[in-house]
């Protein structure tokens, strides 16, 4: 009996700054060419989400981080038009923006102050949305 196919496995990295901008990226090929997007990309065999999701935003924007908090896991087999790929994404906040650097398969990347206005690549937008209620801080009345 063969074994089904599976989904592709990707991770996503939301990286804010202190003042709350974003860095995205600007995908360099085909789906989403030209777009913004989020940091990120296949994990490799042997490679854990967490360290995937550091490699991809280190040679993507040049940027490294330590601690990743987890925002969800994206699964809607529509999410990427090449196919059925869940991904897992992480957030982080930076200290202090650091000038990045586009790498890898990026066209550009860049800290963005009102991300909500643009159309981004894949369910980014989405992703960012839960990132950014996750990490809020929460009052206490």
């Amino acid at each position: 009996m063969a074994l089904p196919k599976t989904p592709a496995l990707t991770t996503d990295c939301v990286v804010f700054d202190v003042e709350t901008r974003v860095l995205l990226i600007r995908r360099g090929h085909d789906p989403y060419a030209g777009c913004y997007a989020l940091p990120g990309g296949f994990v490799e065999i042997g490679e854990t989400v967490e360290n995937a999701c550091r490699r991809e935003l280190q040679e993507e924007t040049g940027l490294e981080v330590g601690a990743l908090r987890l925002v969800g896991v994206y699964s809607d087999p529509h999410r990427d038009p090449r196919g059925h790929t869940v991904s897992v994404a992480f957030a982080t906040v930076l200290p202090q923006a650091i000038a990045p650097r586009s790498g890898s398969d990026a066209a550009s990347a860049e800290w963005v102050e009102d991300w909500h206005k643009l159309r981004l690549a894949f369910d980014h937008g989405q992703i960012l949305e839960d990132a950014e209620t996750l990490l809020k801080p929460r009052r206490r009345d």
